[in-house]
This record gives structure tokens, C-alpha cells and sequence, in this order.
């Protein structure tokens, strides 16, 4: 099964977000670069959201381009078998901690949004982080930081409160 094959397969249904499963599933019938960065219409990207539920708080990355709080994330690479991978290293190489392991059930949300290069249409997915989990922070980022579930609408926006809601709500 190709990246694309486990792309389209993944996109099965999200209730309130139907419509965007479909502008995913359409970009990708219209576009055969449609999961890559070369992409320049659009391109799907994977990120995972990492929480320490023990904790109750998660671990948001300010992002170096945008200057945003957000989860860990970015595009698909050609080793990347499924987009559950794509998320898992992203955060991974993102928050400098090993041992992440996705939250089973496959990605908690879609979402679409502008980027200064293109459209990113972004899956979503939730990564528990191991007890005791120490993050470093990489060169993609301008800082990374643990935040209390309370304090995430206080610093990310709505795409990541709805993150964190979904994932709370599978957890």
C-alpha cells in the first residue's frame, strides 16, 4: 500500500467533518503530487498532538515560521508508509522525545489551513508521551513547552483547542 493508498483509506468518516474529507479525498483525485510539499495548490501533512494525560497537559511547540503554539507536525516524507508515521516522526523529531506511541483508533481531526507556501490539509492525530518524558527542542522550533489542558486556549488557536478536545474526549 502506497502513502496516497493509506491516505485515502485513513479519510474514512468524521461525522461533523465530512466536508472536509471531501475537499481531502477530491484534492487528492485532482492533484497526483496532492501529499507532497511540491504540491503548490495544496498538500496533505500529518501532525499528533502530544499529551502526558497523567500530567494533564500537553506539549506545544512555537513554531519557528508562523510563531504560533501548535502540536508537532509537517509533511510527508517518500520513507513514510502511512500518515500515522508521518505524524509519529514529525513529533517525534519535533519534540526530541522517544518512545511516543499514537493513540489507537487512527487521527482525531482534519483540519484545513493557509500556510505563506499553501493550503496545508493537515491529519490529525494524538501521541501519548512515556512516563517521565524529557523534550528537546529542535531546530524547527523557537521553543517548546508543556501546557495544562486549562492553558491551551489561552496560547494556541481554535485548530489546536480542537485538538486537544478531541483527543481529551478519546483518552
Amino acid at each position: 500500500m502506497s502513502l496516497y493508498d493509506d491516505a485515502v483509506s485513513v479519510l474514512g468518516g468524521y461525522g461533523d467533518q465530512d466536508e472536509l474529507r471531501g475537499l481531502y479525498l477530491a484534492h487528492l483525485a485532482a492533484h497526483a503530487d496532492g501529499m507532497w510539499k511540491s504540491c503548490r495548490s495544496g498538500h496533505l501533512t500529518a501532525s499528533a498532538l502530544v499529551v502526558d494525560p497523567e500530567r494533564e497537559r500537553v506539549l506545544l511547540t512555537l513554531h519557528g515560521k508562523i510563531h504560533k503554539w501548535l502540536q508537532m507536525g509537517g509533511h510527508c516524507e517518500r520513507d513514510d508508509a502511512t500518515l500515522a508515521d508521518a505524524a509519529l516522526r514529525e513529533a517525534t523529531e519535533e519534540s526530541g522525545i522517544p518512545g511516543l506511541r499514537l493513540l489507537r483508533g487512527g487521527p482525531v481531526r482534519l483540519d484545513r489551513h493557509e500556510t505563506p507556501c499553501a493550503w496545508h490539509l493537515d491529519v490529525q492525530y494524538a501521541a501519548l508521551a512515556p512516563a517521565g518524558a524529557v523534550e528537546a527542542i529542535s531546530d524547527e522550533s523557537l521553543d517548546l513547552r508543556w501546557f495544562g489542558y486549562d492553558e491551551v486556549a489561552k496560547v494556541a488557536d481554535a485548530s489546536v483547542v480542537r485538538l486537544l478536545e478531541g483527543t481529551r474526549a478519546l483518552l
